[in-house]
């Protein structure tokens, strides 16, 4: 086979990552420096554009056009003129012209519904089209902010819960550590499987909530989500005075087309399931087909947005924008992703990260926060970090932190993967945080001194789940 050449060899090794981190301080600066306006009458969208002969201001009449109404000369004072797209700033990042920022603002009287919403399919058909993404002249394109008028905020129903009233509803204090775990096996399980996993955890009073996996598809004829739920439901009800009267949302997973979806929201509602988890990247519109059809129930369920598949969104829209539509369509519970040392494992990180928890916690309105799930390789080693930078930004009450592996796949003696001992692990972990010895101590310096700490209080589950999770010289 003819071997590839190294020019071509360095295309294909590009670095995505590097340039997309460079590309955010850049743009974060220039934005904290000159923001887009806010507009009553228009939604304004942010776009970093590179384009291969047009300038940026070129790019407006073609975006107008394609995207808005069709005309490029609306007569004045015209509906159509009332109806069509106009730039509202830009910012070239060279002298070309071709390559910058370009603010668009998009007239809502061509959206608007009477009753004066909009939804979030709606906003993103007209902001993030094929004028966009698909011409061949944009040689790059990003939408990286979306401004919304308040009046269209506020018809947004948003979390039907958020973080304090999920803590409510499970007995949680505000400033208590949160903590949530996820069935594994993933998949190949059989309800009284769910049932038996269910109550390992339920049987740690540590945990708020425990989740399904997305590989664990409801309608299967060996292993049927009502069933799955009475099991777990069942296991949660056994295991009620170990929790001391707090509560445990039981969330399983809901796939399928959208009149699958509601079908099987109603069908784990009527098992007794307190929440239900989905991932919406694949199926526009879910979220807020679940939070309407549900909202009217005297205890509607915790949604649980997974964002399964948000990567392949991310390269053409900032996380921040996503993450904002999800908040506003109803979602309580979103993963982010853990502080821990080291490269990241998963995205968001960096500046990214910092966006999305702000999109997902921040103050907007009278829509309620979502609270932010960090997961996927939060571990005992890294909870502390976790815990400490929650507590210095003020936001311990918002986060859930969930641990899939970390509890569910540290193994015995016997080499047998143990729930019991992954939990215990986590209680050490945070009462050595909850002690203050490794407030000063530098990350890089972090689990080697936890491993010391462990061994010197002779947290036995705790040193066994560092061997496990850090193997070598550190652990």
């Amino acid at each position: 086979m003819k071997p590839v050449d190294s020019p071509t060899l360095d295309i294909l090794w590009h670095d995505s990552d590097a340039r997309e981190v460079l590309l955010r301080e850049i743009i974060s600066e220039r934005l904290a420096e000159s923001p887009p306006p806010v507009l009553d009458d228009y939604i304004v969208a942010t776009y970093f554009l590179a384009l291969r002969t047009l300038k940026l201001d070129q790019a407006v009449a073609e975006i107008s056009y394609h995207a808005t109404s069709g005309v490029r000369h609306p007569p004045a004072d015209s509906l159509l003129e009332q109806c069509s797209g106009r730039s509202v700033g830009l910012d070239a990042l060279d002298t070309s012209g071709r390559i910058g920022l370009l603010h668009m603002a998009f007239p809502l009287k061509m959206m608007l519904h009477p009753d004066g919403h909009l939804t979030s399919c709606d906003i993103l058909h007209t902001v993030a089209g094929a004028i966009i993404y698909d011409v061949y002249e944009n040689q790059d394109a990003r939408l990286i902010a979306l401004h919304l008028p308040q009046k269209v905020i506020q018809t947004f129903p948003g979390p039907a819960h958020g973080p304090l009233g999920i803590r409510r509803l499970t007995g949680f204090a505000p400033r208590e550590p949160a903590f949530g775990t996820i069935l594994k096996p993933t998949a190949g399980i059989l309800p009284k499987e769910v049932g038996a996993l269910v109550e390992e955890a339920a049987s740690c009073p540590l945990f708020l909530f425990v989740k399904e996996d997305e590989n664990l598809y409801p309608n299967l004829d060996y292993s049927p989500v009502r069933e799955r739920t009475r099991q777990a439901l069942e296991a949660i009800e056994r295991a009620h005075e170990k929790r001391g009267g707090r509560g445990l949302i039981f969330a399983p997973h809901i796939s399928g087309s959208p009149h699958e979806i509601l079908d099987t929201v109603h069908t784990v509602l009527e098992a007794g399931a307190t929440g239900v988890m989905f991932s919406e990247t694949f199926a526009g519109g879910t979220v807020r087909m679940v939070r309407e059809a549900t909202k009217k129930l005297p205890i509607p369920p915790v949604i649980y947005g997974h964002n399964a598949g948000i990567g392949i969104k991310t390269k053409a829209i900032w996380r921040e924008v996503i993450d904002l539509q999800a908040r506003l369509d109803g979602i309580d519970l979103r993963q982010t992703a853990p502080v821990r040392l080291g490269s990241p494992f998963i995205r968001p990180y960096g500046l990214e990260w910092r966006a999305s928890e702000e999109a997902l916690s921040g103050p907007l309105l009278e829509i309620k926060p979502t609270m932010v799930a960090r997961a996927g390789g939060l571990d005992q080693g890294n909870i502390c970090l976790n815990l400490a930078d929650a507590e210095r930004r003020g936001i311990n009450d918002k986060i859930l932190f969930l641990a899939g592996s970390a509890t569910n796949s540290i193994k015995n003696g016997q080499g047998r993967p143990d729930p019991k001992i992954g939990a215990e692990a986590m209680l050490q972990a945070l009462e050595i945080h909850q002690s203050g010895v490794l407030r000063e101590v530098p990350m890089e310096r972090h689990v080697r001194e936890l491993v010391r700490l462990a061994e010197h209080k002779r947290f036995k589950a705790l040193r066994e789940a560092l061997r496990q999770r850090y193997p070598g010289p550190v652990a």
